[in-house]
């Protein structure tokens, strides 16, 4: 067993790595405010993607970074850094667009479906976008749901151009688990679950 396992080229066991180690890649650099990818923080410990993949989560978990996706299958990483609004001004957006943890108000669910990672352009994307809505609403309305009543419920009214039910899920459900309070199943699970408050009924489009 011990044979199988990876080290670095330190002779360290990868999977004894901390995840505080990965975090020191995020602060031994000059620019503190740019993001990092899983490939910078599997060059630094000298560990495999899995590995690094593996760390980050767990400091995303704790809440010491955050985390988005970029591009089709891209991810990077980041420390937060909060800036107070100034005194007597409302607090205004953060300069990436990003909505603040928690946040469920109408205008920031409308902003996370309008910028949600969905195939297609024009009016396909517009299509996507209403079923990706309806998924919510539908989730919002059965807190607990699993992959077959999206498809018996949602699916049938909002195909969204889509020829079969697995297409659908497969563009709609990576973006359904960004939206805010949605928590999706864990590897191999089968229920999702909406965190939010259940007094909260959207009111969008």
């Amino acid at each position: 067993m011990g044979a199988d396992r990876e080290r670095n080229e330190h002779g360290q066991y990868t999977d004894r790595i901390p995840p505080e180690a990965a975090l020191t890649v995020f602060e031994d650099r000059s620019d503190y405010g740019r993001p990092l990818t899983a490939d910078d923080v599997m060059d630094a410990l000298e560990c495999s993607r899995r590995t690094a993949h593996n760390k980050l989560n767990e400091l995303v978990d704790r809440g010491t970074l955050e985390t988005r996706k970029v591009g089709a299958r891209g991810r990077v990483w980041w420390i937060p850094i909060e800036t107070p609004p100034e005194r007597g001004q409302p607090e205004v957006a953060s300069p990436a667009g990003e909505r603040a943890e928690g946040d469920e108000s109408p205008a920031a669910i409308e902003t996370a479906i309008r910028t949600a990672d969905l195939p297609g352009t024009g009016q396909s994307l517009e299509a996507r976008r209403d079923a990706l809505r309806a998924a919510y609403e539908y989730i919002v309305d059965h807190p607990s749901a699993t992959k077959s009543e999206f498809l018996e419920h949602v699916y049938p009214d909002h195909p969204a151009e889509f020829e079969t039910a697995e297409g659908w899920w497969n563009a709609i459900q990576p973006a359904l688990k960004e939206l805010p309070a949605v928590d999706p199943p864990e590897e191999r699970g089968h229920i999702w679950n909406f965190l939010g408050d259940d007094r909260f009924t959207p009111t969008l489009g």
